[in-house]
């Protein structure tokens, strides 16, 4: 928005010159992520107050962690402060034009709606489960797919009016159209290594990323900043990916596909690290308040998102590997047990407690110790998916 005006007011007058900085996206990102770190900030502590006066306590599993019992009644739903540190920044700050921002903030929006949902249930219902499981995954898939047929033509396409174009020629070609390189699958480690994924293929592939990641950042949700850290870490490294792949000359020194306007997507990624550092200063042990579904949905379908506009999500799984061993020793210690109740008559566990985070905690690790380990082991990782920019 700020852009725009900036570039309006310069062409009422050479007086106004100085503006050019505003052109700059490395400076709109450092604003972006300045502007969110105030106002969630500033907003905190007004929000967690107003959370605690309409009793909106997080409740606690029964057959949670005993030493979780304490956090009971602390202030949930705190995801909210988040998604409006990120809007407000962001749309301050990037290019309006811009349709990769726009479907950003639509899916995470859109999630963070879902969240709400599911957390509201639990605390004006008092259930524990909030929203269940196949309603939650219905409208997860109803956002994912339309952000996956959005994507697929927006990736292939420069052009806002082209992107409709060629939906349009899509649906009358009988739903088979070619895609360019960039449309496919890229693989870390390889100079211009690609593979065709076709239409459905695509879709289907950014369906799983982004639902996949969503559900990920939230079953990891479950210590004091043990989520929004890596959120932050991995946010970041992917707004290098968007910088490198907006850019002709870098994008072609690095062997990565160019696609034009990914650059502005530094934009929400710096805003989104803004706003995580600012939660992060009331989420820290012991925590003020909860980020809740309605934090953790948004912003791990946004990491998903972002991912598969840059091309990157192999590299996406590399560097949120926390997130992904987190999912799957849910599945894991899920289907192990259900296989085990239906052979044996007695359900087995492999992991003490799931996600793994609590089987850490069951094992005897303070849960500052956990959270800690867990970020370097983040950190490490996207080191290792940064790497990949130059290793190929």
């Amino acid at each position: 928005m700020l852009l725009n005006l900036a570039q309006w007011l310069q062409t009422l007058s050479p007086d106004w010159g100085f503006l050019r900085i505003f052109q700059y996206i490395t400076f709109r990102a450092v604003m972006a992520a300045l502007t969110s770190l105030l106002i969630g900030l500033i907003a905190g502590p007004m929000v967690i107050r107003r959370l605690t006066a309409l009793k909106i306590g997080q409740p606690i599993r029964g057959y949670g962690m005993e030493t979780h019992m304490a956090k009971s009644g602390t202030p949930t739903m705190g995801g909210v402060l988040i998604l409006l540190s990120i809007a407000v920044s962001t749309l301050l700050w990037f290019d309006i034009t811009n349709r990769f921002v726009w479907i950003v903030l639509i899916v995470t929006l859109g999630f963070g709606a879902i969240g709400w949902v599911d957390d509201w249930r639990k605390v004006v219902n008092k259930d524990p489960e909030g929203m269940r499981s196949r309603e939650k995954y219905f409208w997860q898939s109803v956002i994912g797919l339309l952000a996956a047929l959005c994507l697929v033509f927006s990736i292939s396409e420069s052009s806002n009016m082209r992107v409709f174009d060629l939906f349009v020629n899509w649906v009358i070609s009988g739903f088979d159209v070619n895609l360019p390189p960039t449309a496919g699958l890229m693989v870390p480690f390889f100079k211009e290594v690609s593979y065709p994924l076709g239409v459905l293929g695509f879709m289907i592939l950014t369906y799983l990323v982004i639902v996949g990641s969503s559900n990920a950042v939230n079953l990891t949700d479950g210590l004091d900043g043990l989520a929004i850290m890596p959120v932050v870490m991995v946010g970041s490294a992917l707004g290098v990916f968007a910088y490198v792949t907006g850019s002709s000359v870098y994008a072609k020194y690095l062997f990565l596909p160019y696609i034009p306007g990914t650059g502005e997507l530094l934009i929400f990624c710096a805003a989104m690290a803004g706003a995580g550092l600012a939660f992060l200063w009331f989420n820290t042990h012991p925590a003020q308040v909860f980020m809740g579904d309605v934090g953790a949905l948004a912003l791990g379908g946004a990491l998903g998102t972002i991912a598969v506009i840059v091309r990157q999500e192999i590299v996406l799984a590399i560097m949120g590997g926390i997130f992904v061993v987190e999912a799957l020793s849910v599945m894991a210690q899920v289907s192990y047990f259900k296989y085990t109740k239906k052979k044996y008559g007695e359900g087995r566990r492999i992991l003490k407690m799931a996600p793994l985070h609590h089987h850490f905690e069951k094992s005897g690790w303070k849960e500052t110790q956990v959270v800690v380990r867990f970020w370097i082991i983040t950190m490490l990782l996207c080191l290792v998916g940064l790497s990949t920019l130059k290793l190929r």
